[in-house]
């Protein structure tokens, strides 16, 4: 458990990275839009090839399927909840946020980190820590950060408040990994895996919700070349 704990941290310190390179220097949204398409590729091969395709060995298509639906609407009804009271913004680099909700800002950036940190304490239960599926959360929150830091920035926060914010968040998702760690079991059977397709269906759908689109908003249609080669990457480095 603590080991999951540790990597989710890991994952997530790519926030506190991104926060302050924005409050460093003055990256250009195309940079923050390849980084988020192409993490957004790799997330996509991380749970094709390591949670549907475990989780079709011992359930049928059909409940995969039907869970994988469920982990969707789930993430899609707290997003909706989040951005109604504030948080819609939060990934805003022009700073918007400044007529949100802090409160729903920091709600919204915890539930999505909430999937990925679950999946990342699975990849350790089965073994090791997934480095595919890492190399995609520090590459999806690098550029999260950067975006949303920039427009905090923008909206008049101040350094320390963001880096707290950040922190908060990568506790959060340190304990969401050990949390995967412990519920997450494959071992449990018909459970296991269908935990596995669920928290696999939030996870794409925060990366179609959240990632996608503000890198469309700039790549046009080179998001698409750029998701298929972070999906490339993705297999690479499932053959090391």
């Amino acid at each position: 458990m603590w080991q999951a704990f540790f990597w989710g941290l890991v994952g997530s310190a790519f926030l506190l990275l991104g926060a302050w390179l924005a409050y460093r220097f003055d990256l250009s949204r195309r940079f923050t839009a390849v980084v988020m398409a192409l993490g957004s590729g790799v997330l996509f091969g991380s749970v094709v090839y390591e949670l549907i395709d475990e989780a079709l060995k011992t359930e049928s298509v059909g409940r995969v399927g039907l869970f994988l639906m469920l982990g969707a609407a789930v993430f899609a009804v707290g997003d909706r909840l989040i951005s109604r009271y504030g948080g819609s913004d939060r990934k805003d680099s022009t700073g918007k946020q400044a007529a949100g909700s802090p409160l729903a800002i920091v709600m919204g950036s915890v539930l999505d980190g909430i999937p990925e940190s679950f999946v990342l304490g699975l990849t350790v239960l089965q073994g090791s820590v997934s480095v595919p599926l890492l190399a995609g959360i520090a590459l999806s929150n690098l550029p999260e950060a950067v975006a949303s830091s920039s427009g905090l920035k923008s909206a008049g926060w101040l350094s320390r408040r963001v880096y707290l914010m950040w922190s908060a968040v990568t506790l959060a998702a340190g304990l969401s990994a050990a949390a995967g760690y412990v519920i997450l079991d494959p071992a449990s059977g018909l459970t296991g895996a269908l935990a596995q397709a669920f928290a696999g269906g939030a996870l794409l759908a925060m990366v179609a919700d959240e990632l996608l689109p503000e890198a469309y908003e700039v790549e046009g249609v080179m998001t698409g070349v750029l998701l298929v080669a972070g999906l490339a990457i993705s297999l690479l480095l499932s053959a090391l």
